[in-house]
C-alpha cells in the first residue's frame, strides 16, 4: 500500500509543469560549478541576484496574462520609458522623483489599459496591438530624449533606497529589488491559486466562452491583468535605472522575447489556461544563470541565444511527453 501511494506521489509529482524547469535549474547548476567553482561564489551569487528581480518582475505579470491567454510585446518598451518619463520630470525640476515615479506608474497603467481595450473591445489579436505599442512607446521615449540617457546620479531621495537598496548578509551582497521581487511572487501566486480571481484567470484563458456562460467576467479581468503586466514592467524599468544610474531610451530592447521565454520555460501554456508562479520564478532562474554561467566557463556571450533556444525546444517537447502521460494515465 505504501509502495502504490510513493509511486502514485512520484507520478502526480513529475506530472507537474514545473518538475521539468526544476530538474534542468539543479542540472544547470551542477554543471556549470563542475566546470567553474566560482559560479557558486558569494560574488557571482550576489551579482546573478542583482540582475535577475528586474526581468522577473516583468515575467510575474506576463505569466497571469498568458494564462489568460494573451500577452504583451510591449513590456520592453514600458521597461524603457517609464524610468525616461520619471528621470525627465525630475532633471526638469517640475516634480520630485517620487511624484515622477507616481506619474511614470500611472503612465503605464495607461497604456496596459488601452493594450487591454484594443484586445477585449475591437477584437484585435494581443499580438498585433502590443507590437504595434511597441513601437509606439519605444518612439516616444526616443523621442523625448533625442536617443540620449537621462542622467539619475544627482537624486538624494528616500525613494532610491526604498526601491534599490543595498545590505549585506555575509558575504552576499543583497539589493531590496530581490525582496520586492519574492514579494510579488508571493502575492501573485496566493492570488492564482487560492483566489476566486486566480479561477477567472485561469477560466478566461482555458475556455472563455464557458467562463462568461458561468459569469466571470473575462474582459475585465485581461484588461486588468494588462494593466499589472505594463506596470510592473514599469516598476522593473525605474528599478534598473537607479541600479545602474543611467534611464537609456532603448534599455528593454528585445526582453519582450526573454521574458515570455522565461515564462515558457517555467511550463506556462501560451494557449493559455494553465500556468505556475512558481514554474515562472524557476524559468527566470534558469535564463539568468544561463546568460552567468556561459560567460563564467568562457562560452561567447552571443551564443546566448542559441542556449535559450535549445532549452525552449527543450521543455516544450519535454511539457508535451509529460501531458500527454498524464492524459494517457500511465
Amino acid at each position: 500500500m505504501r509502495d502504490g501511494t510513493l509511486i502514485s506521489f512520484l507520478r502526480s509529482l513529475i506530472a507537474r509543469p514545473e518538475f521539468g524547469p526544476f530538474v534542468l535549474l539543479i542540472g544547470e547548476i551542477v554543471a556549470f560549478t563542475m566546470r567553474s567553482p566560482a559560479f557558486l561564489s558569494a560574488g557571482n551569487i550576489s551579482n546573478s541576484l542583482a540582475f535577475t528581480p528586474e526581468l522577473g518582475m516583468i515575467a510575474l505579470g506576463m505569466t497571469l496574462l498568458m494564462i489568460s491567454g494573451e500577452f504583451d510585446l510591449s513590456v520592453g518598451s514600458v521597461f524603457g520609458f517609464a524610468p525616461i518619463v520619471m528621470w525627465t520630470f525630475y532633471n526638469a525640476h517640475i516634480t520630485s522623483l517620487e511624484v515622477g515615479f507616481l506619474i511614470a506608474m500611472a503612465i503605464a497603467a495607461v497604456t496596459g489599459f488601452v493594450n487591454g481595450w484594443l484586445v477585449t473591445r475591437l477584437k484585435i489579436p494581443s499580438f498585433l496591438v502590443t507590437l504595434g505599442m511597441l513601437l509606439v512607446v519605444r518612439g516616444i521615449a526616443l523621442y523625448i530624449t533625442s536617443g540620449f540617457p537621462q542622467r539619475t546620479w544627482a537624486a538624494n531621495s528616500p525613494l532610491m533606497a526604498i526601491i534599490v537598496g543595498e545590505f549585506s548578509i555575509g558575504e552576499l551582497r543583497i539589493h531590496t529589488s530581490l525582496l520586492w521581487f519574492i514579494l510579488f511572487a508571493i502575492i501573485l501566486g496566493y492570488v492564482l491559486t487560492q483566489s476566486k480571481v486566480g479561477n477567472w484567470i485561469q477560466a478566461a484563458g482555458g475556455n472563455p466562452e464557458a467562463a462568461r456562460a458561468r459569469g466571470v467576467r473575462v474582459s475585465r479581468t485581461k484588461i486588468l491583468l494588462f494593466i499589472l503586466t505594463a506596470v510592473l514592467s514599469a516598476y522593473a524599468g525605474v528599478t534598473s535605472s537607479i541600479r545602474v544610474s543611467a534611464a537609456n531610451p532603448n534599455s528593454g530592447t528585445q526582453y519582450e522575447l526573454e521574458v515570455i521565454a522565461m515564462v515558457v520555460i517555467g511550463g506556462t501554456a501560451l494557449t493559455g489556461g494553465r500556468g505556475t508562479i512558481i514554474g515562472t520564478v524557476i524559468g527566470v532562474l534558469i535564463l539568468r544563470m544561463m546568460r552567468n554561467g556561459i560567460v563564467l566557463i568562457g562560452v561567447p556571450g552571443l551564443a546566448y541565444n542559441i542556449f535559450i533556444g535549445a532549452i525552449i525546444l527543450g521543455m516544450m517537447a519535454l511539457h508535451s511527453w509529460l501531458e500527454r502521460r498524464h492524459h494517457a494515465g500511465t
